[in-house]
């Protein structure tokens, strides 16, 4: 089962719904990294083993400048999705990149597409 950690300026919503159909699934705010600099994040996301899904560029940013391979990223390129639409697009996302974040991936989400890079 993936591990996944929604970031800031997501629904947290979303996190209640995913768990619901049985996801592991946590929000940063429901972590005490609501105010937390991406760095950390990035370090929580993976000593947890979770998978980071944002709306940040600068996720990937840091992941490149720093040589890690760990943990993926799944970049959404669309703004203003309620919790039950993110939460639909998370698991849409999962079933097409599944192999590839388990194994590093750095995924870019938007409205026609889903681009995958693997680190």
């Amino acid at each position: 089962m993936m591990r996944l950690l929604l970031d800031q300026g997501l629904p947290r919503s979303a996190a209640a719904i995913l768990r619901d159909k049985g996801y592991d699934v946590i929000h940063v705010a429901e972590v005490g990294l609501r105010d937390a600099k991406d760095i950390e994040i990035i370090h929580y996301a993976r000593e947890q083993g979770r998978i980071v899904v944002t709306l940040d560029a600068d996720f990937h940013a840091l992941l490149k400048v720093g040589g890690h391979s760990r943990p993926s990223v799944i970049r959404l390129r669309l703004e203003g999705l309620r919790g039950m639409e993110l939460a639909d697009l998370v698991e849409q996302i999962l079933a097409t990149v599944d192999q590839d974040v388990k194994q590093g991936a750095l995924v870019m989400v938007n409205a026609n597409t889903i681009r995958i890079h693997r680190i």
